[in-house]
């Protein structure tokens, strides 16, 4: 579960701008400047790639007069010159996107996003994939674009052949494969309304950060493409509740403990012909997870147990379909899961470099195929990979630092001598690298710095600014530095000992006075919110109000190992309230804390926490936003939920303890509920479970519902009016600031 996270913001104004800002009053930063545009962020380049030759940089680059609108724009890295490759809007035709390509931008987190949100560099160089509206286009390094589709449905998972002889892509459920400048006609048979080809399953979209379900080899001349027969998936009714009628989908929605798709990989040439079935063995209840051609022209396929406890690593030979076990990785501990991640790639030797939390924190090591060699170590944990030279024997990557920085490393591909940090340790970093690992673009951001990036060399050298991102006159959030504040960071004592890391930011305070508190969690599996990065400036907003805001990571959460994690394994909504409370407990020693005005707020699995918290401390907190929350697990996918809690079907007193159901009742304190009611995410069953509950024992609460809008509730209108309901209702409540 991905879940959207809520921003918070922290800004330090640098002397020389505060004082040129002390001659102006500092406006009010509202909720609605917080999400209109410009960005507050400043800009906010996505989707960086190198050119296959390492001369290009291209990123998509948003408007200022529209935040959530992106061009294609191209860096030449040997003259230092920008310019635009491709304007969405002069080329954009407006056209309504399909359903299934909406959904598919719901699982990519991109939903709110218009015009360009993805592009595929040609292998040549010679220019970059672009789907937009709905429609696909080649666009050349001399400025030239070429539209190579123009039709009423949308081309889902377009993709350019490796050798860019073909474009590829998924239309009415069938793999559609045409060279390039030339139509495109189907080479996977039409099977009716739950036979999907070249598409990934709901929970491979959705849980596994994999969207496509289709794979070229390195020479053109065979596609592996995944079927998957969605029959065995129960439907769920979803109601897509707008604001002038209700649409109704029937989508195939595998709750915990039911039926997954039965999903199976062919191999086959570019016009459907020669096709064989990989065997991914007898049992069907499985996972495929990864699926990545090798430089020995074997497919290699990752293959999950439904316990997600064991992962194979299968090796299929391309001409018969048959596969061998190559090797297999297994949990860290018998009650603990296995982490998905990107973080592999072949070698040109053949060997794997591979990411395993083996020995309890994330680490890579080195398969040749008989022997692995250890190539990086230690308590701090290794997060991403970023890159190889493999001219130089290098392996360059991400680690998690002191817990709240992210740093990037280099070190050598054979596992000798000592990694060698690149980046600022007063920043948090992420990094990706071209393909010939000669440069490295690096993104980082710190409390009083909004994200900037850079072109370094392989030594992490600075070479150029990509986006500066200065605090200068003319920033946008240069008119709100002299309000602004600096978090303050440390660590309280779970009931075990162990620490765990808060963000706290306070407002102006007059002394002898105390304050209402805005906490802020999450909780679940995955998210770190407190780090030493810049979050945005929804917090900021929260302080200028006159509350404190506070942040705490409990355990269960990432980047502190596997030991950090496990405490939630088949016991969601336990270890997780406990240590928030302690947090709470914290904040009430405080003597500017309002010990009787401590809010808690939180989304998706944050408002699942809400209910909890509310549900098992009644008089802790002043109130509770609960925003989209899952209130039975019961409800929610199997790759997800099984992960963490098991089968229902085999461990059912589980998920009774960690259902927001059966405690509803026990909710005394104030509570505004917010959902948007077409959420396919986590279904707008969940939201009406604990209505119905509540309503029919008497138990008063707010809520607030969004017709039209899914696990995203945002927004340039949206999003203020949101917090700002949430404001009316905590001052309805009493939580307000002192006089």
């Amino acid at each position: 579960m991905r879940f959207l996270l809520a921003a918070a913001a922290v800004l330090l104004p640098t002397a020389a701008i505060a004082q040129d800002a002390m001659t102006e009053a500092t406006p009010e930063l509202t909720f609605e400047r917080v999400f209109a545009s410009p960005s507050l962020n400043g800009p906010a380049p996505r989707q960086a790639k190198f050119s296959p030759d390492g001369r290009y940089l291209t990123l998509l680059k948003n408007r200022e007069d529209d935040a959530r609108r992106y061009d294609l724009w191209g860096f030449d890295l040997a003259t230092s010159q920008w310019r635009m490759l491709v304007d969405s809007e002069a080329l954009g035709t407006g056209r309504e996107l399909s359903e299934d390509e909406k959904m598919q931008r719901e699982r990519a987190r991109v939903g709110g996003l218009t015009g360009i949100i993805t592009y595929q560099w040609a292998s040549d160089g010679s220019g970059v994939l672009v789907p937009l509206d709905g429609d696909l286009y080649f666009a050349k390094l001399d400025g030239s674009v070429q539209r190579l589709t123009d039709t009423e449905e949308s081309e889902l998972n377009p993709s350019l052949s490796p050798r860019a002889g073909y474009v590829s892509f998924v239309r009415d459920r069938q793999l559609w494969v045409g060279k390039v400048g030339e139509d495109a006609a189907p080479i996977t048979p039409k099977e009716g309304d739950t036979i999907r080809w070249g598409e990934a399953e709901f929970v491979a979209q959705e849980e596994m950060s994999r969207l496509t379900g289709y794979w070229w080899n390195g020479n053109d001349t065979r596609i592996a493409v995944q079927r998957t027969d969605e029959s065995p998936v129960g439907i769920v009714t979803r109601a897509a509740i707008g604001a002038t009628g209700t649409t109704t989908f029937d989508q195939r929605y595998p709750v915990a403990g039911s039926d997954n798709a039965i999903v199976e990989l062919f191999i086959m040439d570019p016009d459907g012909g020669n096709r064989v079935k990989v065997d991914l063995g007898e049992d069907t209840d499985i996972y495929v997870a990864r699926v990545d051609w090798g430089p020995d022209d074997f497919l290699y396929v990752q293959r999950q147990n439904r316990e997600q406890t064991v992962l194979d690593m299968l090796k299929v030979d391309p001409s018969t379909g048959k596969s061998e076990i190559w090797f297999t990785e297994k949990a860290a501990r018998p009650d603990y899961w296995i982490n998905l991640s990107d973080n592999y790639r072949f070698l040109k030797d053949g060997s794997l470099l591979w990411w395993s939390e083996r020995d309890g924190f994330g680490h890579f090591y080195r398969f040749d195929g008989s022997e692995w060699t250890r190539l990086t170590s230690g308590t701090d944990p290794v997060t991403s990979l970023v890159g190889i030279n493999e001219e130089n024997k290098e392996l360059f990557f991400q680690r998690t630092d002191d817990v709240l920085t992210q740093q990037i490393y280099r070190t050598s591909l054979d596992g000798s001598g000592e990694p060698e940090l690149l980046t600022d340790r007063n920043y948090t970093n992420s990094a990706s690298m071209d393909p010939t690992g000669k440069f490295l673009l690096v993104s980082r951001s710190a409390p009083d710095q909004p994200p900037q990036s850079y072109l370094a060399g392989r030594l992490g050298q600075r070479l150029a600014w990509v986006e500066e991102n200065a605090l200068s006159e003319d920033h946008p959030y240069t008119p709100y530095l002299l309000s602004h504040v600096m978090p303050e960071y440390g660590t309280i004592p779970a009931e075990d000992g162990t620490p765990l890391h808060y963000m706290i930011m306070k407002p102006d305070m007059e002394p002898g006075k105390q304050y209402p508190v805005f906490f802020y969690h999450y909780g679940g599996p995955g998210p770190q919110l407190v780090d030493k990065g810049w979050d945005g400036a929804l917090a900021q907003a929260i302080v200028d109000r006159g509350y404190i805001y506070f942040v705490l990571d409990n355990r269960g959460t990432a980047n502190r190992g596997v030991d950090f994690e496990q405490p939630i394994y088949r016991a969601m909504g336990g270890v997780e309230v406990r240590d928030q409370k302690a947090g709470a407990e914290y904040l009430k020693t405080l003597g500017y804390v309002d010990p009787n005005k401590i809010a808690i707020y939180g989304w998706s699995y944050g408002g699942y926490m809400t209910l909890k918290q509310l549900e098992a401390d009644p008089g802790l907190y002043a109130a509770g936003i609960s925003g989209a929350p899952v209130t039975k697990w019961e409800l929610y996918d199997t790759h997800y939920t099984e992960r963490y809690m098991g089968d229902p079907r085999e461990v059912p007193e589980a998920y009774e303890a960690a259902s927001a159901i059966p405690d509803a009742t026990k909710i005394s304190d104030p509570l505004l509920l917010i959902h948007g009611m077409a959420d396919d995410n986590v279904v707008f069953e969940n939201a009406t479970e604990i209505i119905s509950v509540m309503q029919e024992n008497n138990i008063p609460f707010e809520m607030m519902l969004y017709p039209g809008y899914t696990h995203r509730v945002a927004g340039p209108q949206i999003s203020p009016h949101m917090w700002n309901s949430i404001f009316r209702f905590l001052e309805a409540n009493g939580v307000t600031p002192p006089e």
